[in-house]
């Protein structure tokens, strides 16, 4: 029971004791004041404290120095940026620095001759930064000022050495400072005889404007009489205007290539019958020739106004320059599958006009997702085509109506017309055969349906001759024994005539081969 009295009473005398010690500190403090850093302002020094890459506090002048760094981060990379270039290998004794202690570096340059002390005290990080030159700590005031001075140096060397020209303007327009490039380019365009003095040559068009703020190319007329062209920005300044000119002759130069290609383009396809029309990713007209209004019947206002790739058929369809759909709706999903079609290059179709006309419309792929769609009259030549048609039909069944055997063979061989009594006679439609027509395959087709003769080889050898020939006659005899009268005759174009006829048996025609004198195989 002693000793629990005891441990109660000297508890309380802690808890008193405690109090008394916060009571007299916040008397203290509330006299002499509560100082935020360990650093007063007498101490010339730029000192910094680290606590691992937090700054926890720094003198006056250390704070001025890491306020004049135009470095991004936080203080840590501030700071970095301005010792690692001038100290060598900082960052690995820095990270030695918990084994170290402390150490000392010297700055890489003569001039200005710093020198950096680091020590690591209770797990913090104090770097301290001297000027070797007067062997002395020195406050902030030469530290920023060379950092100051290194940095503006850096910057003037930067704005001589730029491939552009810069130069300041005044209210009045006057050149009231400029950079190397621009003092050489005034030199470039004095006279002979003048020489470069002040006031500076004024070598473009002051800005006067807000137009002028934009970019916007002006032409300098060179000694040699040659132009050259650069391109000019400004920007407003409390006495007057900075600006700045960048040489634009290489694009000066592409852009005039490129206006006198797309005129030769225009010309070019403005004497081409195909329409054409070229429409961009978003399917808006974007280039046509004067033969699309020829085809489409279009307006070229309307299509001066970039309508889309719908628009335009839709436009079409009214004025019927379109096939005629059975239902809108069809017609509307046909149009897009059009599109589509035409984006991967496969569109190819022939547009039958209800007036009669007939368009072939071709789609291709353009680069940039871009689509061209041409458009191409083809009404003669599907007159023509049915011309023909009509001639070859009529002509096949004026020989159909005749009661000979026909067929004819071109110079390769080939058969390329038989009639209606050849097939019957033979027993077999060459339109329908599977195989090939030449003239090897039907004679094999022919020994088959008679007896052994060397009349085929003969045939044969007749159609295979190069030159001038002879038609001539001579007798086949059949399986079921009628007797042919045949007769070979040369055509035009290297062709032969093979001309069969169904003889009475008390007939027989004497056989008439070519000369072989005029013979030449092929």
């Amino acid at each position: 029971m002693d000793w629990q009295i005891f441990f109660a009473a000297l508890s309380a005398g802690l808890v008193a004791a405690a109090v008394g010690i916060l009571a007299l500190w916040f008397s203290h403090s509330q006299v002499v004041g509560f100082e935020k850093s360990i650093f007063t302002d007498e101490t010339r020094a730029a000192i910094f404290l680290f606590d691992g890459e937090s700054l926890i506090d720094s003198t006056p002048e250390a704070r001025g120095l890491l306020a004049a760094s135009q470095a991004p981060g936080t203080e840590w990379e501030k700071l970095m940026a301005f010792l690692a270039p001038r100290f060598d290998g900082l960052e690995a004794q820095l990270l030695r620095l918990p084994e170290l202690g402390s150490f000392d570096l010297a700055s890489r340059c003569a001039s200005p001759a710093l020198t950096l002390r680091a020590e690591h005290r209770g797990g913090l990080s104090q770097l301290e930064l001297r000027d070797a030159a007067s062997g002395a700590t020195q406050g902030s005031d030469p530290l920023i000022q060379r950092a100051v001075l290194e940095e503006l140096s850096m910057l003037r060397d930067a704005i001589a050495a730029a491939p552009l020209l810069v130069w300041r303007e005044n209210g009045a327009g006057e050149v009231i400072w400029a950079n190397g490039p621009y003092l050489l380019q005034s030199c470039a365009v004095l006279t002979e005889g003048r020489e470069l003095g002040w006031p500076l040559p004024r070598l473009f068009t002051p800005a006067t404007s807000q137009k002028d703020l934009n970019d916007h190319r002006q032409n300098l007329k060179l000694p040699s009489g040659q132009q050259a062209w650069f391109t000019i920005s400004s920007k407003v300044e409390t006495l007057g205007w900075l600006r700045y000119a960048v040489q634009a002759d290489g694009a000066v130069q592409a852009e005039t290539a490129l206006r006198d290609f797309m005129q030769t383009f225009t010309k070019t396809f403005a004497q081409l019958p195909i329409g054409l029309a070229i429409f961009d990713a978003d399917r808006k007209l974007q280039l046509f020739n004067p033969a699309l209004l020829d085809l489409t019947q279009l307006p070229a206002d309307f299509l001066s106004m970039r309508p889309t790739l719908l628009s335009v058929l839709d436009a079409m369809r009214d004025r019927k320059m379109l096939p005629e759909p059975k239902d809108y709706r069809g017609w509307r999903r046909q149009l897009s599958e059009m599109e589509k079609a035409a984006a991967s290059g496969l569109y190819e179709e022939t547009w039958n006009l209800p007036d009669g006309q007939t368009y072939k419309v071709v789609g291709r792929p353009h680069p940039n997702g871009a689509i061209a769609l041409m458009i191409e009259d083809i009404s003669t030549e599907m007159l023509r085509t049915r011309r023909f048609r009509a001639d070859l039909e009529l002509g096949q069944s004026v020989i159909d109506q005749l009661e000979d055997a026909i067929a004819v063979f071109d110079q390769a061989g080939l058969l390329v017309m038989s009639n209606a009594a050849y097939a019957q006679l033979w027993g077999h439609n060459p339109s329908a055969w599977v195989s090939d027509c030449s003239l090897r395959s039907l004679s094999a087709h022919w020994r088959s349906l008679s007896p052994p003769s060397g009349l085929w080889a003969e045939v044969e050898d007749y159609v295979a001759t190069i030159g001038d020939r002879e038609a001539w006659h001579a007798e086949a005899r059949l399986l079921d024994g009628r007797l042919l009268d045949c007769e070979f005759a040369p055509l035009a174009g290297g062709a032969t005539l093979a001309r069969f006829r169904v003889q009475p048996v008390t007939q027989a025609l004497p056989t008439k081969l070519a000369p072989r004198a005029k013979q030449q195989r092929r």
